[in-house]
């Protein structure tokens, strides 16, 4: 009777972990590199980065926001930094200089690259690009941020979806 028990308590736990996994939902980043917050606000302190194709377990959701954990990186993401389906990325075995670099790959999916940005210029050819190459430089810290936030007088809250 004994041993029966221990079966049936083994054999329960096995099936309520199993399905535990299986209701685990895990994504992909879909971004070049994608800041993890410890808040879901855009202004939320970045505690982490993950990089396109890294796979991360969703442990909760807030419109638009998703907190993920991925090795010993945990917090939120903006929900369209993600997506459900695997990106895989191979390297092009013999072929690896002719190969697309995890940055081509990324705006790729996005639907953009060096040739659409040529042809746009192209087109475009009395359109004064300076400006817009210098902001494509610009990096805007934290700390940056706050102090512009707080000088203009905002408040923002948590969140931040549309």
């Amino acid at each position: 009777m004994r041993r029966e028990t221990l079966a049936l308590v083994a054999l329960t736990t096995a099936v309520l972990l199993s399905t535990a996994w299986a209701g685990q939902k895990i994504m992909s980043v879909q971004v070049r590199q994608g800041p993890v917050r410890a808040t879901p606000s855009f202004i939320g302190q970045v505690v982490g980065s993950l990089n396109y194709g890294d796979r991360v377990q969703v442990t909760e959701e807030k419109p638009g926001w998703t907190k993920v954990s991925a090795g010993a990186v945990s917090g939120w993401m903006h929900t369209s930094s993600l997506t459900e389906k695997r990106v895989v990325l191979a390297a092009g075995g013999g072929t690896v200089q002719t190969g697309a670099s995890s940055e081509e790959v990324a705006l790729a999916g996005k639907g953009f690259n060096a040739d659409v940005e040529a042809q746009f210029r192209a087109q475009n050819r009395s359109a004064n690009f300076t400006a817009v190459d210098r902001m494509e430089k610009r990096a805007v810290t934290q700390q940056e941020m706050m102090k512009f936030l707080r000088a203009g007088g905002v408040s923002p809250r948590e969140g931040g979806a549309r």
